[in-house]
């Protein structure tokens, strides 16, 4: 380490091995691992009391890192093909990180999501408008559904194609008749859907693009579990 204005080494700099033990000792303790956890949050809110949102909009995902070695908590993770951690992210509409959680590499996608959003979701209570929550259909299960609804957040998850939701949109995934069209065309459908896991029906809006091609099924359709966005 450099003194910038004397140009040479800093006589109490940290060395390699105190650096090792301030984050094996120290930042590991239960008290500094819930600060870090903390600490973006806390910084969003910074800028927050300056410029105050009406609205927010969270993603959630996970990601891969990949390890080399024998770390601690790695594992190989059969979807990214490597053998990492799979953390899991909160990220706002302006790409700020909420908060994250490092996880084991072979941990479901979902896992721990409770832990790491309601946090993200107590700091946005009776301060924002409306509060707006996405994800992929690797977080659709019903108690995220019962966990947002109860919270007055507005959702949209994508939810796993099954025969059921095919056959409630097999009028658009034929073929129109006659010559294909020049330009893509997109079908959407509304319609209420209730899950054998599900307590209740709830909306789901799915998307087809027929192929121009003869024979050719086209992309398969999305399906998408929408609650009241308005």
């Amino acid at each position: 380490m450099w003194n910038p204005n004397r140009l040479q080494p800093f006589s109490f700099a940290a060395s390699a091995s105190q650096m090792g033990r301030f984050e094996t000792k120290w930042l590991s303790r239960p008290e500094n691992l819930a600060a870090l956890a903390d600490l973006s949050g806390h910084w969003i809110d910074k800028v927050h009391q300056r410029r105050p949102p009406r609205i927010i909009v969270l993603d959630i995902d996970s990601s891969e890192s990949p390890t080399y070695g024998e770390q601690e908590g790695s594992a190989y993770n059969g979807h990214f093909g490597c053998t990492c951690y799979h953390p899991l992210f909160v990220f706002n509409q302006l790409g700020d990180v909420e908060r994250c959680a490092l996880r084991p590499g072979n941990v479901h996608s979902a896992d721990g999501w409770r832990a790491v959003l309601e946090p993200v979701i107590a700091r946005y209570r009776g301060t924002v408008r409306r509060l707006y929550f996405r994800g992929d259909a690797a977080f659709a299960n019903p108690e995220m559904y019962e966990f947002l609804e109860a919270e007055g957040a507005g959702y949209t998850i994508r939810l796993p194609a099954n025969n059921v939701l095919q056959n409630r949109i097999a009028y658009l995934l034929k073929r129109p008749a006659g010559r294909p069209p020049q330009e893509v065309r997109r079908y959407f459908a509304s319609f209420s859907y209730e899950a054998q896991s599900w307590k209740k029906p709830r909306r789901v809006v799915a998307k087809s693009l027929p192929s121009r091609r003869r024979g050719s099924s086209g992309t398969p359709p999305s399906f998408t579990r929408v609650s009241a966005l308005s």
